[in-house]
């Protein structure tokens, strides 16, 4: 997808928007956000969903904005104050089935994603932020990859490691293994890995301003193995990944017990786990409702909230939305760092 005029530099970041499944709270968490005039006003917007699913949204919230409808050929005249919709649904069919898991609605959830990457990709906006998916829907939809993640890898071939981090309240987090079973983690630890994890999120966090990062090592075995006592991964493979890192000169300190390294969370700028729930449990604890996920790595900024779809409480108006409100202004911070980048180019 090309698009004309895109060349210009736009100081007010670009967000483009993208609802999520629509069987959960996605159309709710962006009528909420876009219901906000200071979000209206903190960013241009360009909204990329069916009209019936936003209007469905506003009767659910009990609010309304005024939008713009953009031209068939897809290029925004974005006005202050003013979000801009591209009504569109992709290869999804209306209406949709509500608070279950659908081929159709992963669909929809995949097709107005990519939609928003593709104006990304083009230059029309500078960043994206899409509101929660269910990875059971776009399993059944032909996602053909393990989560989003790896779909978004395959769209956008990033040059070098990437991955999910997570951030609250100013702290971060990386991963070495992600969406895997536990048994396989241990396997999949090797010196690459460990050493990738904490340069993605070095290379994040300094992307969005944090000039000197300080990063924090997690181990994988109880008391970070204890010399040994609990398993030999920290002895044979985390702590060889850790003097590489600084060979390197990656800014890494630790390793620390996994039971412990969340209590440095305000000595740090950020934590790198060696497999999910090391990190999501005590990020999720200590700020559900204001996660965010960052899909790190990308040639593009992508940012989402950090919880799921809540089938439970859809059309009921009760989602909180301060993790979609966390998640746009983490956006718009790092549509404005890339802004700054390529200008300086």
């Amino acid at each position: 997808m090309t698009f004309a005029g895109t060349k210009e530099m736009f100081m007010k970041p670009r967000i483009a928007l993208a609802p999520g499944d629509p069987a959960g709270v996605g159309s709710e968490l962006i009528v909420r956000l876009l219901a906000n005039a200071v979000n209206r006003d903190a960013a241009d917007i360009l909204l990329v969903a069916d009209r019936g699913e936003l209007e469905e949204g506003m009767r659910i919230c009990g609010e309304r904005f005024e939008y713009a409808v953009a031209d068939a050929d897809g290029a925004p005249a974005f006005a202050p104050g003013i979000p801009v919709l591209v009504d569109y649904r992709g290869r999804a069919e209306a209406p949709f089935e509500r608070a279950a898991s659908t081929a159709n609605g992963g669909r929809y959830a995949m097709d107005t994603l990519r939609r928003a990457i593709e104006y990304t990709v083009g230059g029309v906006t500078d960043a994206v932020c899409f509101a929660p998916l269910n990875k059971h829907s776009l399993h059944l939809g032909g996602l053909g990859h393990p989560d989003e993640t790896h779909w978004f890898a395959e769209m956008l071939h990033p040059n070098g490691p990437y991955g999910e981090l997570n951030a609250l309240d100013g702290l971060w987090t990386s991963r070495v293994t992600s969406h895997v079973p536990l048994k396989d983690v241990s396997g999949l630890l090797t010196e690459e890995r460990i050493v990738g994890a904490i340069r993605l999120i070095h290379s994040t966090l300094v992307g969005v301003g944090v000039s000197e990062p300080r990063i924090a090592l997690c181990g994988l075995n109880p008391h970070a193995g204890d010399n040994g006592s609990f398993g030999r991964e920290e002895i044979d493979v985390i702590g060889p990944a850790i003097e590489a890192a600084r060979r390197q000169g990656l800014p890494v300190i630790g390793m620390y017990p996994a039971d412990t390294i969340f209590l440095k969370k305000d000595e740090v700028d950020a934590i790198v786990t060696m497999y999910h729930d090391q990190g999501q449990i005590a990020m999720k604890l200590m700020g559900f409702s204001r996660g965010v996920t960052v899909h790190g790595g990308m040639p593009i900024p992508i940012a989402t909230p950090a919880h799921g779809t809540a089938f439970d409480i859809y059309g009921q108006g009760e989602a909180g939305w301060g993790a979609i409100q966390a998640a746009f202004d983490v956006a718009c911070r790092m549509a404005r760092a890339r802004q700054a980048r390529q200008h300086a180019a």
